[in-house]
């Protein structure tokens, strides 16, 4: 089992080869859009999934898809030569659901801030439903307060 420093190191250097691959040495037009946004490589280094993200609809995620499984061979072989470890890690293309997740994120913090537009329009102009300030506020009522705290340090 590698330390977690040197899992760290792999898993960047994989990210770093195969994100440099898809700009130079995969000349598939299905990956044009493709983005490598994290690696993570299993604590015996010999499974490595690769997340990635794509520019466009739900078929260009699925273009994109079926062009990893074409290119695995080319990407794990550049991978293994980068690498210069003994055994190559197996590779897993996974479509990351990043973009979706922060997409409903601020869809949310959209319905928020105008749900709060909308309570701040309709407290323009409210009023208090008794007095403003509904503590009291008598000197006689402090003073009743410090005699029984008088009482009480006494004992």
């Amino acid at each position: 089992m590698a330390d977690a420093a040197r899992q760290r190191k792999v898993e960047d250097r994989i990210h770093q080869t195969v994100a440099s691959l898809l700009g130079r040495r995969v000349k598939d037009p299905r990956l044009e859009f493709v983005t490598i946004t994290d690696v993570r490589v299993t604590g015996d280094l010999q499974h490595a999934s690769v997340f990635y993200t794509v520019y466009g609809d739900e078929d260009a995620r699925a273009r994109a898809a079926r062009a990893f499984t074409s290119a695995n061979g080319i990407i794990r072989s550049e991978v293994g030569k980068a690498l210069g470890i003994r055994l190559t890690p197996t590779l897993e293309f996974i479509l990351d659901a990043l973009p979706e997740s922060a997409a409903a994120l601020e869809d949310a913090l959209a319905a928020a801030k105008a749900r709060d537009e909308e309570i701040a329009r309709a407290a323009v102009g409210a009023t208090y439903a008794g007095d403003e300030n509904p503590y009291r506020e008598n000197e006689d009522d402090e003073d009743e307060f410090d005699d029984a705290a008088d009482l009480s340090e006494e004992d």
